[in-house]
């Protein structure tokens, strides 16, 4: 009996350090703040950029006229992008999951209104948004909210981050 109670006991402590070889809470630790401090090694300087805006979706995407590029602007660290969509049936977005926009105090990103000009000469208002980010060149989750009130998760992404030139004032 004794010898059981040692065995189970042995593979007890076995399973606890299964796929732990090597490693440590410090070392995942280390790995996080590692993993931070090259995101912010990463930020931008302060200005306006044209970024890449790509979404999981063929509902939710920006304005063909755009090319699915939209306005990176950083400020004091902080990163927002203006994205311009292809109409007005989208009303808010947050930034996270369709589960946590309707939690209590969540974040709601209100739309602006955006006028675009199609390659014809016909301009039309379309919705637009300043979603803050925190993330360039790697999907993340946002929510939108459709004119019938019902909330969507969609997977989206900031990539190809390029200054803007500056323009000359006439």
């Amino acid at each position: 009996m004794k010898k059981l109670i040692a065995l189970i006991a042995m593979l007890a402590a076995l399973s606890i350090c299964v796929g732990c070889e090597g490693k440590d809470a410090n070392s995942d630790n280390s790995q996080t703040q590692a993993q931070e401090e090259t995101k912010k090694e990463a930020l931008l300087e302060d200005g306006t950029y044209t970024v890449d805006f790509t979404t999981d979706s063929t509902m939710f995407h920006i304005n063909e006229t755009l090319n699915d590029k939209a306005t990176l602007t950083v400020k004091d660290g902080e990163m927002n992008v203006h994205i311009t969509l292809a109409g007005t049936g989208i009303v808010n977005l947050f930034v996270g999951t369709a589960e946590d926009a309707q939690k209590e105090g969540a974040q709601v990103i209100d739309a602006t209104e955006d006028e675009v000009t199609y390659d014809d000469g016909m301009t039309e208002k379309v919705s637009g948004f300043d979603l803050p980010i925190t993330v360039l060149d790697e999907e993340f989750d946002v929510a939108i909210l459709g004119k019938k009130g019902k909330w969507y998760d969609h997977k989206v992404k900031v990539s190809n981050v390029v200054e803007k030139a500056e323009t000359a004032e006439n």
